[in-house]
Formats: C-alpha cells, sequence, structure tokens
C-alpha cells in the first residue's frame, strides 16, 4: 500500500451501542476532526462467539464482572444488520469520511466486499485463522493486518499465507498494537513497529488503545503510516470500549497534531529553511577591526575579532586573514574585506 501521508481511521468499532443515530453522530465528529476513515465491527456473531467464550479482563472491569455470563450476551446487541452496512456507508459518502469495517468471519468479508470497501482491516484476534486470511487475500484487496497479543514467527506466517494466496506486499501494511483496554503504557512496545518494518521491509502503522494521543502521535514520528484510534461520544457511555476510546475533543487534537508532525518530518535533507535564511546574517558573526587597522599593516590575532552580524567574511576563514595586509585603513568594528 503506497501511503503518501498518514491515514488516520477512527475505530467506531461497537461504541455505537447498537444505535444507527449514535453510530452517525460519531461519523459526524470523525468528519468534522478530519479523519481518512471509520471503522466499524462486522461479525455474524453465532459465527464468531461461542456460549464457552468468557468476558475478557478489561470487558469484566467496563460492563461490570456479573452482568453477563459470556462473550455472546455481551455483544449480542452490538450487531449492526446488513442495512444498518449500507445505510452507514451511505451516511459516510455524505460526509466525506470513508467507510471501513473489520469482518469477523467468512460471511462478513463477503459483505464488506459487495460494499465496495476500499480495503480489508483484519482485526488481531483472526491472526492465526487461516481460512479467514485465504479468504481475505483472495478478494485482491489492500490489506491492514493488526497484530495484536502475536509475536514475529505469527505475524510472518500471516504474511505469507496472505502472500501465497495472491497479495503483493506492497498491497499490505501491518500494524502493531496491543489488545488491552487501555494499554498500560509500559506495554506499548512502540519500537516493536519498527522492528516489524525492518523484518519484512513493510509498511507499518499503529492501532493505539492507550489512554490518551500521546502514543499515536509518537508513533507517526516513528514512521506509521496508519493511525487508529477508538472514539467514542462520552467515556462514560456503557460498554466494553468506551473507556478506553477517546472522547470528540481529543480526536480533533489528535487528528491535527498528527499533521503537524507530517510537516516537521520534512524531506531528511539538512539545509537552511525557507523561513530560516533570513537569520543567517543576524545570527552569525563576521571578521572585523578589533582596534584601528592602518593600511599595509597585518592583520593579526591581537587587531581582529569576531562579531555579529555575519554579512562579512566569515570566521571560518580565519586564518586566510590572519597574517595578510590591510589595503585600507579600518575604524573599529568595520568589517574586514579582501
Amino acid at each position: 500500500m503506497n501511503l503518501n501521508k498518514t491515514i488516520i481511521i477512527a475505530e467506531i468499532g461497537v461504541n455505537h451501542n447498537g444505535d444507527i443515530l449514535i453510530a452517525k453522530k460519531l461519523i459526524d465528529i470523525a468528519s468534522f476532526a478530519g479523519v481518512d476513515y471509520v471503522k466499524f465491527q462486522t461479525a455474524k456473531l453465532d459465527q464468531v462467539i461461542s456460549k464457552h467464550a468468557l468476558l475478557a479482563e478489561y470487558q469484566k472491569r467496563n460492563v461490570g464482572e456479573h452482568k453477563y455470563a459470556n462473550q455472546l450476551e455481551l455483544v449480542k446487541n452490538l450487531e449492526l444488520s446488513v442495512q444498518d452496512h449500507y445505510e452507514l456507508k451511505q451516511y459516510c459518502q455524505q460526509k466525506d469520511v470513508k467507510f471501513l469495517s473489520s469482518p469477523f468471519d467468512l460471511e462478513s468479508i463477503d459483505l464488506l466486499d459487495e460494499l465496495n470497501v476500499d480495503l480489508f482491516k483484519i482485526p488481531s484476534g483472526e491472526i492465526t485463522n487461516l481460512p479467514y486470511l485465504e479468504k481475505i487475500a483472495s478478494k485482491r484487496k489492500p490489506v491492514i493486518l493488526s497484530t495484536g497479543m502475536s509475536d514475529i514467527v505469527e505475524i510472518e506466517e500471516a504474511l505469507s499465507v496472505l502472500i501465497r494466496c495472491g497479495l503483493n506486499k506492497k498491497m499490505i501494511t501491518i500494524l502493531h498494537a496491543n489488545t488491552e483496554y487501555p494499554t498500560p503504557f509500559y506495554d506499548v512496545n512502540l519500537t516493536a513497529m519498527k522492528t516489524i518494518a525492518k523484518k519484512f521491509d513493510i509498511n507499518v502503522g499503529y492501532s493505539d488503545h492507550t489512554l490518551g494521543i500521546e502514543i499515536p502521535i509518537a508513533a507517526v514520528a516513528l514512521g506509521a503510516s496508519i493511525i487508529e484510534k477508538h472514539i467514542t461520544l462520552n467515556r462514560e457511555m456503557e460498554g466494553p470500549d468506551h473507556k478506553a476510546s477517546i472522547e470528540p475533543t481529543e480526536l480533533i487534537e489528535m487528528v491535527k497534531s498528527i499533521r503537524n508532525i507530517e510537516k516537521a518530518l520534512g524531506d531528511g535533507i539538512k539545509k537552511a529553511s525557507p523561513s530560516e535564511i533570513k537569520n543567517i546574517s543576524i545570527a552569525r558573526k563576521s571578521i572585523i577591526a578589533k582596534e584601528k587597522i592602518k593600511k599595509g599593516e597585518l592583520f593579526t590575532e591581537n587587531n581582529l575579532t569576531v562579531k555579529r552580524p555575519g554579512n562579512g567574511i566569515s570566521p571560518m576563514n580565519w586564518y586566510q586573514i590572519v597574517g595578510k595586509t590591510a589595503n585600507r585603513e579600518y575604524d573599529i568594528e568595520d568589517l574586514i574585506e579582501m
């Protein structure tokens, strides 16, 4: 995937709480903030989660340990219908933001393909799902692969499947991620993103579940080509992911900061920038007369010095001037000429 700027994905996920009006409000916020994509989650839950799948620890903390018996019960009201998908994609078009969703099963892959999404986002939990990876690759669209909970060997295996099944490596971006909600800072291991990039010679990005916006901004400075961040209307809303999401004002600030970082990274060539060229003569120094110097007198370390401004002979030429003969008279602090 050839990216000219950081792609910012506002992860709505299940933070719509099963309400399409909330989903649209979140799209409004994301559009206003200037993100590139909003992302949902697409699943036929009875094909994804069995009744034996227990709640994750973060889910217990965020929704109450005894409120739901299992994962399926927790998310059963968070599933978007097929019609919801079409309506939300059309609403995204109206709001000039792109629609994206993570499929969690084979049928959902087909649905998103029918919706003609630009790319497929593979969630971290599917990185070891061979039939799933093969089907994603068969669609021949760009892929974003999240790598939470995985090690370098598992990433390599998943990448090999995608490539074997027809994807060019340039079509794939690997996201470093941690699936704890929220991720403690000491577990972010942000430099692992650079390890992935070097190991596989591939585009990388970062899917963030920390509190705040510092880490995704830092990831851009380290070379992330994609940033994904969960958003919510309010962290106090009920649901498994709200507490690890950012609110509207934070999203706006994050996007603004990332765009500023992009500008600040520049082209990597060290040179005087257009904005500072005017300061060269002001901040640098020139060789000047320390005392009155007569015509024909030798320039010495005693009768010369260096002071601002820098519009005369550079002090780097000091030894080319010392020992020469003055071709005119100089008053104190006159610029030396040759």
